[in-house]
């Protein structure tokens, strides 16, 4: 079990360093879906499976959601902009 429990923690710290390294606003909800579900993995090997549970609706489920809830926001209102600034150009 200890082996498990270790090589869980080692796999959230690569998958954590791997999000904080992401460029691309696309992928970063992707690897965030992925840290959680390592999260939940890990949270239940170490046997808290409430905690594992509420980890996987908010770090897998709700957090990678708003996040692309906001990036599309982001991407049509910049798109408005270049729209009333090509109005005002005529």
């Amino acid at each position: 079990m200890i082996a498990i429990q270790l090589m869980l923690l080692l796999l959230v710290a690569v998958t954590g360093t791997a999000v904080v390294f992401a460029r691309n606003p696309l992928t970063q909800p992707v690897g965030i879906s992925f840290f959680g579900m390592v999260l939940a993995a890990m949270f239940m090997a170490f046997q808290a499976p409430d905690v594992a549970l509420s980890q996987i609706v908010v770090g897998t489920v709700g957090l990678p959601l708003m996040i692309l809830l906001a990036l599309a926001k982001m991407r049509r209102d910049k798109r408005e902009d270049q729209e009333v600034a090509k109005g005002a150009k005529r």
